[in-house]
């Protein structure tokens, strides 16, 4: 399957119709200065070795030369040889709460982008691993389905946010169905979630849930992050504290209560987003412990990139409209 390695540059395209708006705006500015000149017959006589034509043109390789440049940015690729991988490995989905509790910074630089850092640490420790990644707020979406690509897995975590669910809450328990859905329901283990919330909401719902996937064989894990003592939220878009009906200002805290008994139901662990380094041992040793089944992949094992090609081809095109005369050629 083909690809472009850095898709992320594909906005520098969007400058391309606004330079055709300004080139326009030139040529209907030149010909009305040409008018203000004076005499329509002697300024035809004084540019009349002047080629609109090659004007045109030179503008037009400039405008493929920088979208050539463009391409050799975000580097095509296709796939190289392809090989059968054998592994063993377990099938994990993160479950990522993502609601503008979140956005607490009792955790700094916040619970989200504390939680973003642990699971992109704990992708390093998973490389043998499927992992899916659950977005919830007011309603969970599946951001991820199992996959071998962690680079894929990496790219969605660092892009979570509140804006990825715009309806609000924590519904535990409809996330926690979602991620079980993705797993092989034939199977009755090499199945684990890692749930990282701060628990705010107390889902009635999610105890249900919790037992219905131990008798599938599914583990969660919890993380649970904030501090207990809470801590107020910043509205990303306003910047103002988060007020309730009352105009009190919201304390968001930590609910581990929910969060440790959770882990509990499913033989799993909960551990408090503490110190990064030990929660990052403890969680990969548990998901280490899990028993693992053999998986045989075929994976691309490298890309052969094209962009030596679009930037050598930008290069002539700018070294031809370098040495293009605006001028007329003159015929002998």
């Amino acid at each position: 399957m083909v690809r472009f390695e850095n898709i992320n540059y594909v906005w520098l395209l969007t400058a391309i119709p606004f330079l055709i708006l300004l080139f326009i705006f030139l040529i209907q500015w030149k010909k009305k200065t040409a008018k203000k000149i004076g005499d329509e017959h002697l300024v035809k006589l004084i540019t009349k070795n002047y080629s609109p034509f090659k004007f045109v043109l030179k503008f037009s390789i400039i405008i493929i030369a920088m979208i050539a440049i463009v391409i050799g940015a975000m580097n095509f690729q296709k796939p190289g040889k392809t090989e059968n991988i054998k592994r063993k490995g377990v099938d994990v989905m993160i479950v990522l709460d993502v609601s503008k509790s979140m956005l607490a910074e009792d955790i700094k630089p916040s619970r989200l982008e504390r939680a973003k850092q642990l699971l992109t640490l704990l992708m390093d420790k998973l490389e043998n691993d499927r992992i899916g990644l659950v977005l919830f707020a007011g309603r969970p979406y599946m951001q991820m389905p199992l996959t071998t690509d962690h680079s894929a897995a990496r790219m969605y975590i660092q892009d979570a946010s509140p804006n990825a669910v715009p309806t609000q809450g924590t519904v535990i328990a409809e996330a926690l169905d979602m991620a079980n859905h993705a797993f092989n329901s034939k199977e009755q283990k090499y199945k684990a979630i890692v749930l990282i919330s701060d628990g705010e909401d107390h889902d009635p719902d999610a105890e249900k849930m919790a037992q219905a996937l131990a008798k599938n064989g599914v583990m969660i894990n919890t993380v649970g992050i904030g501090s207990p003592d809470g801590a107020p939220i910043i509205d990303p878009v306003t910047k103002q504290l988060k007020k309730d009906a009352d105009g009190q200002t919201v304390i968001s805290k930590l609910n581990e209560v929910e969060l440790s008994h959770l882990a509990d139901l499913t033989n799993g662990i909960y551990l408090r987003l503490d110190n990064m380094d030990d929660a990052l041992i403890t969680l990969s040793q548990q998901l280490d412990s899990i028993e693992k089944k053999s998986l045989a992949d075929t994976e691309f094992v490298s890309y052969q990139s094209f962009f030596q090609w679009f930037l050598a081809a930008a290069l002539l095109l700018l070294l031809i409209e370098f040495i293009l005369p605006e001028r007329k050629m003159k015929i002998a």
